[in-house]
């Protein structure tokens, strides 16, 4: 989940239901391959836009070149916003409906949040497939997953295991927005499917809030080069969109991936403390580029290694199950990339 400040911390949630189809409409025709509008990811991403404010969801508060026509794949063809990985929920508005397929709203309607969540749920399921996941390595998340939109009244977003789903808040910048809040949320919908009970000790709570930061970027970059969208503002921050309502700027970040934080920096809560981790993973992301290998390399082996974190993991013991399982898919040299890039923000790794 993530937190804005003064807020108490929760979990994260997503849930999509079905309703009944609007009065006098044409049943949909099938179509499971349909198109919206959404984000590029976020408007201050894209544009780089620092300036950009909420104005109370108002169409004009941000440029009409931000919005992206994408694909939404895997639909059920029942003309609403739910498919093969996703099903999404709202009590707010009316529940997006097309018989066509289409689904091309603005910021002003309720129903664009519900197409931002199925689209990014959606893709943050194909990105994590596309790595082997499901195919020939074990599943993460292989189901429908829910997501509840503006169910949350103040701003804040978070996921629970039951039921499985994530709520995404309203206020300022609404949570569903912001790309990388969803996927941020489906982070930690990925390590309860992966361990279950995970998050029950201070540094696993840290490395949770850390990989939904590290993994909303990640998505966020990979879908940017898929569809060829513009990355105007700085990699390493996260929620560029949402924080704006909450932030002073000149860069309006909820947190980043590149502090100089460590260990001997902890507070004891988790998203601060999180950030000690993200930049581990960060600066193991670059040292895996700088090796000839790749983001989406390190991202698979970080992933897989997951399966053998603990449910009370701590920083050293999740960095040494990272290490191992680099070591046997990459190679000694990619180990030491993570051995060193941990090493740096005081996470002792034992090989």
């Amino acid at each position: 989940m993530q937190l804005r400040p003064a807020l108490a911390t929760l979990a994260v949630v997503l849930t999509i239901s079905a309703a009944a189809a609007p009065a006098g409409a044409k049943p949909a025709a099938g179509v499971t391959t349909g198109s919206g509008l959404v984000f590029k990811v976020n408007p201050v991403q894209s544009s780089g836009d620092e300036s950009l404010v909420d104005a109370k969801d108002s169409a004009s508060a941000v440029p009409s070149s931000e919005y992206a026509t994408v694909p939404l794949r895997n639909l059920d063809g029942s003309g609403y916003l739910r498919g093969r990985w996703v099903t999404v929920e709202s009590a707010t508005g009316t529940p997006a409906y097309s018989a066509t397929g289409v689904y091309n709203y603005t910021r002003k309607d309720d129903q664009f949040e519900q197409v931002m969540a199925y689209f990014w749920v959606n893709q943050a399921q194909e990105y994590i497939q596309s790595l082997g996941f499901g195919s020939t390595l074990r599943p993460v998340v292989k189901q429908s997953f829910s997501v509840k939109i503006d169910q949350y009244g103040g701003d804040n977003s978070y996921q629970t295991d039951k039921p499985y789903r994530i709520r995404l808040g309203k206020g300022g910048v609404d949570d569903a927005e912001d790309a990388e809040v969803i996927v941020h949320e489906y982070g930690h919908a990925v390590h309860a499917s992966q361990v279950p009970g995970y998050g029950t000790s201070l540094d696993a709570g840290s490395i949770g809030e850390a990989w939904g930061d590290y993994l909303a970027v990640s998505v966020g970059l990979d879908a940017a080069e898929e569809y060829g969208w513009p990355v105007q503002a700085p990699e390493a921050c996260v929620m560029d969109w949402d924080s704006t309502s909450y932030t002073s700027g000149p860069v309006h970040c909820l947190r980043r991936l590149d502090t100089d934080l460590t260990v001997a920096d902890r507070k004891g809560e988790v998203h601060y403390d999180g950030q000690i981790w993200s930049r581990g993973l960060w600066d193991a992301r670059a040292g895996y580029e700088a090796l000839g290998l790749t983001s989406r390399d390190f991202d698979t082996t970080v992933i897989d290694a997951q399966f053998d974190f603990a449910p009370d993991t701590s920083f050293d013991a999740a960095a040494t199950a990272i290490y191992d399982k680099a070591l046997v898919r990459d190679g000694a040299a990619a180990a030491d990339v993570v051995k060193e890039a941990f090493a740096a923000r005081g996470i002792v790794v034992t090989p």
